[in-house]
C-alpha cells in the first residue's frame, strides 16, 4: 500500500495518517508496522461533534467514537486498530512516534510535528503486516524556529525548556481565574508557529482542557 492511498482511505472519516514505524519486540504486537491516525484538523471535530457519542452524555465520548470509526478501516485493510485508551498496559504511542522519524521532542518535551506543531495527538494507530510505501520524511519545526516561543508562553512555567511538565502546576493554574485563557487551549502548544498547521478549532482545545481538568 501506498502512503498516498492510505491517505485516502482515512479522509472519509476525518483522519490522516501522521507517523509509521517498525514494531519492535518489546512492543508486544508481534511483527510488521505501526501507522499512527491523528485528527485531520477540522474536520475530524466537525465529524464527532455531529455524533451521538459526543452529545449522549455517557463517559470517554471521543473514544468510543474513535474506536467506532476506526475499527471498519482496520478491517478494511487487514489491520489490527489499538489505541491509546486501550490498557493497562498502554500501547507504546509515543515510543512509536519518535521512532519513526516524522514526529519529535520539543523543547518542552511534548511532541512536535512538522504539520501539526504541538497539537500533535493521536486517535488510533493500526498495524499492518506489510509495511507502506513511499512514507514522507518530516523534519522536525524546532530545528527552524529561532525565537523557541513554547518555551516561555506558560504564564507559570509548567511547561519550560530543558525542565520536566509540572502537571500539578499546570492544573492548579490552568482551573484558577487567571488561567481563564488555558481553557482555550494550552498557551506553549498556541505558540508554536507550526501549530497553526493542526486546524484546531478552540471548541476542541477546550473539550480537551475540560477532560485534562476534569479526568471523571
Amino acid at each position: 500500500m501506498l502512503w498516498d492511498d492510505l491517505q485516502q482511505a482515512c479522509a472519509p472519516i476525518g483522519l490522516k495518517p501522521l507517523a509509521a514505524a517498525d514494531l519492535a519486540p518489546s512492543d508486544g504486537f508481534g511483527t510488521g508496522q505501526a501507522v499512527l491516525l491523528a485528527p485531520d484538523g477540522s474536520g475530524f471535530w466537525a465529524k464527532f461533534a455531529a455524533s451521538t457519542d459526543y452529545s449522549d452524555g455517557a463517559a470517554d465520548p471521543l473514544d468510543r467514537y474513535s474506536k467506532r470509526i476506526v475499527a471498519p478501516l482496520a478491517k478494511q485493510l487487514g489491520a489490527q486498530a489499538v489505541f491509546p485508551s486501550d490498557g493497562p498496559p498502554y500501547p507504546p504511542f509515543i515510543s512509536w512516534a519518535l521512532r519513526s522519524g516524522a514526529v519529535h521532542q520539543s523543547p518542552v518535551g511534548l511532541l512536535v510535528h512538522h504539520d501539526m506543531g504541538l497539537f500533535t495527538s493521536f486517535r488510533a494507530a493500526i498495524l499492518l503486516q506489510s509495511p507502506v510505501k513511499n512514507i514522507p520524511t518530516q523534519s522536525s519545526p524546532c530545528d527552524s524556529c529561532e525565537t523557541r516561543p513554547c518555551t516561555t508562553a506558560c504564564p507559570v512555567q509548567a511547561l519550560a525548556a530543558a525542565q520536566p511538565y509540572d502537571v500539578a502546576r499546570c492544573k492548579s493554574y490552568a482551573g484558577s481565574a487567571k488561567g481563564a485563557d488555558c481553557l482555550h487551549g494550552c498557551l506553549a502548544r498556541r505558540a508554536c508557529p507550526a501549530s497553526a498547521g493542526a486546524d484546531r478549532l478552540p471548541a476542541q482545545s477546550a473539550f480537551h482542557m475540560k477532560a485534562f481538568l476534569c479526568p471523571d
